[in-house]
């Protein structure tokens, strides 16, 4: 055969051969591309389009929460929710009316044994329907263990009495009686006539507007 009259030529040509498949193969592991690994910390284990979640007592609603979207991140420590577009809570008195309203472009919840707090960010809006109280700032947090909301930004708080803005607030949970920390340029409205509507809660409302006799 072939290979019998020329028996160095096979040699070289299997060594050739094997040149060529293990320049291929380096070339091949030289292109790969080289990724970073996966930290699972940062990837949410799962996805929740359209949440919503309701609470109530004794068959009364107490709280309603929206969120187009809610990622759930368990490996993360200690785990919790982020909400990337934006998030809605709505809370209600004991007898059912909607007292407060808080909206935001982002937010996140985190549970601990020790500690449940919400952070809001990007247009908060507070809304107290009962006082007629709006609340704004751009970051505020929920430290629900407590039942308070706190902010160290600026915040703007517009109710029928007047305006006042400043850095840094503290209320309860409903947004009763916030007060700002550092507050500058307020003014108020004066009230000029006793029969005067100062304000109605359009929210709950229902029925004529009665005036003071």
């Amino acid at each position: 055969m072939f290979f019998k009259d020329f028996p160095d030529l096979k040699q070289r040509l299997t060594v050739a051969a094997t040149a060529v498949v293990a320049t291929v193969l380096f070339s091949c592991k030289d292109e790969l591309p080289v990724t970073d690994p996966i930290d699972a910390t940062k990837v949410p284990t799962h996805i929740v389009l359209e949440m919503s979640l309701e609470q109530s007592v004794a068959g009364k609603t107490k709280m309603r929460v929206y969120a187009p979207v809610m990622n759930n991140f368990t490996k993360a420590k200690p785990p919790y929710e982020s909400f990337p577009k934006g998030i809605n809570v709505k809370a209600f008195t004991p007898e059912g009316l909607l007292e407060t309203e808080i909206t935001a472009n982002n937010a996140i919840h985190m549970k601990s044994p020790e500690k449940e707090q919400w952070e809001a960010y990007g247009d908060v809006v507070i809304n107290n329907y009962i006082k007629g109280q709006t609340i704004e700032t751009d970051t505020i947090y929920w430290d629900k263990s407590n039942k308070k909301i706190f902010t160290h930004r600026y915040v703007k708080i517009k109710d029928p009495l007047g305006f006042i803005q400043g850095y840094g607030m503290e209320s309860d949970e409903l947004a009763r009686n916030a007060i700002i920390l550092r507050p500058f340029d307020a003014y108020g409205i004066i009230k000029r006539d006793s029969t005067e509507v100062i304000y109605i809660d359009t929210v709950n409302f229902i029925g004529p507007v009665l005036k003071k006799k």
